[in-house]
């Protein structure tokens, strides 16, 4: 009997009976040679609107410049049957310049509608077009003037410990400061009062619990342990806080009551930050990941690898894109989320010592970088950078990293090395040794914040001063302009562009009388409305006696900055400079 696998087959096609339909090949033609229409029923959407979608999306492959200057589609399907992809567009343009009219009436105050003219509306679809560029296209450094104090400051005392974060509402009514003592404050920008707090809950039971203690631990309303970390929603609808307690807890901000919290990390949380105009939230960990949460839906989304180290901080702005950094593995990455890929940029620089350990060849090194540690190259010492501390973008492509050699570096995803760097940013910490006499250190680069999509931004130490910068033109550099006096360790740093009445009720921040400004300025070789377009700045910083991650040096009342470093939040208003000044 032959065997039944070698036994050939016969494949028998399935008789199609009248009952049931028959298929039509999608590429099957009639006799007439013209092709056949399918005989099963269409489905309609639930929308119950035409497949216009392609119409809609004017973005090709190679990604969209115009994707948030849509708006939403309005009126039913049945009005836009007919409607061709011209007409779709023209009616889309009316409503995005409706809404640019409503949003401009929202920020000037009620006015006629004639003093809505040509300028106002060409200069926010200019503002629009070059924020989706994802460039720098605010030229504002040289409208302030840094070369005297600030005398507009608010100083707010309320923790009994280090304030290791502190973030400000868009709109300049709230700001939120945490401590390592666990508690959160709600403050009012305008007089300076404490609103609310949201204190420490004491943990029931000792531990970090296991099974069904774990998951109770995320029912807990509100944080167990030490707050390192803070972020507020563009639209002010939430604030994010995340610290010891491995915990990603969501407030209400308008309420201040709890929200949610998200598990997963499994360490310390170090960095928060929302994604611009949405509410996509960013977060770091000691457990060298990052994690993608969604707050529109409040469900968790991705996991992102790569850091060996634990990650310090996180930053991001409008696009898919985030930057981190990982403490000791000295690197920056930069996250592409649709993509689902990573550029590394290494940092630290390199030394002889470091290729020996490394096993590679000393050959090809220049002077700059093969220099060991300590040595004088005439009169300047160069210091190999162990961790990086602090990262903050600039635009979409440009971002600075600071690090515990005092070094400020500015990266563009262009090139694998820092364009340029900054050395000994914040100086020199000198210490008395009975044995070896002065010992000189850097100083940390502890906090970076920049002015987002401007030429401005603003780094921390503990020296006494937050000093502020200047990026050039090209963005190839940047230098030194000025500083401001904040006696203390400076943990967080945080610039606020608010509306231009929304300081009008804080007496603090009272302007000078004198309402003249500056000529007009440029954004990306544009010549730019007047400079009083831009309004007053805020910075924000969260100033301690200790360092944010730990106690490796602590801060006297009576310390280098002369008025002594106490745990507060420091409020400076910025204005421009008069035409006078």
């Amino acid at each position: 009997m032959p065997d039944s696998f070698f036994a050939s087959k016969k494949r028998k096609r399935a008789r199609t009976t009248s009952d049931a339909p028959q298929k039509t090949s999608k590429f099957a033609r009639t006799a007439n040679g013209k092709p056949a229409t399918s005989t099963r029923p269409k489905i309609k959407s639930a929308s119950n609107k035409p497949n216009t979608r392609r119409d809609e999306e004017l973005s090709s492959a190679s990604g969209s410049e115009d994707s948030g200057l849509r708006v939403p589609d309005e009126g039913s399907g049945d009005e836009l049957e007919d409607e061709t992809p011209a007409e779709k567009r023209l009616r889309l343009a009316k409503l995005y310049l409706e809404g640019v009219k409503e949003g401009l009436k929202r920020g000037e105050g009620e006015f006629d509608a004639g003093e809505i003219d040509r300028e106002l509306i060409s200069e926010r679809l200019r503002k629009d077009v070059l924020e989706e560029k994802g460039r720098v296209w605010l030229w504002v450094a040289d409208q302030f003037d840094f070369s005297e104090a600030p005398k507009c400051v608010l100083r707010t005392r309320g923790h009994k410990l280090s304030v290791t974060s502190a973030v400000a509402s868009d709109d300049a009514r709230f700001m939120f400061t945490a401590g390592k003592e666990g508690s959160i404050i709600k403050w009012d920008l305008r007089t300076g009062k404490k609103i609310s707090v949201f204190y420490k809950v004491r943990k029931e039971g000792g531990g970090k619990g296991k099974g069904k203690e774990k998951a109770r631990a995320e029912e807990i309303k509100g944080h167990t342990d030490e707050v390192l970390a803070l972020a507020l929603s563009g639209d002010g609808r939430y604030l994010v806080s995340g610290g010891k307690d491995r915990k990603v807890v969501v407030w209400d901000a308008q309420k201040g009551e709890w929200v949610k919290a998200f598990g997963g990390h499994k360490d310390t949380i170090s960095g928060l930050a929302f994604r611009n105009a949405t509410q996509q939230l960013y977060s770091s960990s000691f457990d060298r990941t990052v994690k993608l949460f969604d707050l529109s839906v409040m469900g968790y989304v991705e996991t992102l690898f790569g850091h060996q180290d634990s990650i310090l901080g996180v930053d991001a702005l409008k696009g898919e894109t985030a930057v981190s950094v990982g403490g000791r593995d000295r690197t920056v990455r930069f996250w592409k989320i649709v993509d689902q890929t990573q550029l590394v940029f290494r940092g630290g620089g390199r030394s002889k010592v470091r290729e020996v350990l490394e096993g590679g060849a000393l050959e090809g090194l220049d002077g700059e970088e093969g220099d060991l540690v300590g040595k004088k190259k005439g009169e300047e010492k160069r210091y190999v950078e162990g961790s990086m501390e602090c990262v903050a973008m600039v635009d979409e492509s440009t971002f600075l990293s600071g690090g515990d050699s005092g070094s400020i570096c500015l990266w563009t995803i262009q090139k694998k090395k820092a364009i340029f760097t900054q050395a000994l940013a914040h100086g020199l910490h000198e210490m008395h040794s009975e044995t070896e006499g002065l010992i000189q250190t850097p100083r940390w680069v502890t906090s970076i914040a920049t002015l987002r999509y401007s030429d401005l931004f603003a780094s921390g130490s503990w020296e006494g001063s937050i000093r502020i910068w200047k990026l050039d033109d090209k963005l190839k550099s940047f230098s030194l302009i000025g500083s401001i006096p904040a006696p203390g360790m400076i943990n967080s740093l945080q610039f606020v562009s608010p509306p231009k009445s929304a300081l009008d009720e804080a007496a603090w921040a009272k302007r000078p009388s004198d309402p003249n400004r500056l000529p007009n300025g440029r954004a990306n070789g544009v010549t730019k409305g007047p400079a009083s377009d831009l309004g007053s700045l805020l910075l924000v910083a969260g100033v301690g006696q200790e360092m944010r991650f730990g106690r490796w040096m602590k801060l006297k009342n009576q310390g280098e900055g002369g008025e002594g470093a106490v745990n507060c939040a420091l409020v400076v208003a910025l204005h421009p400079r008069t035409s006078d000044s």
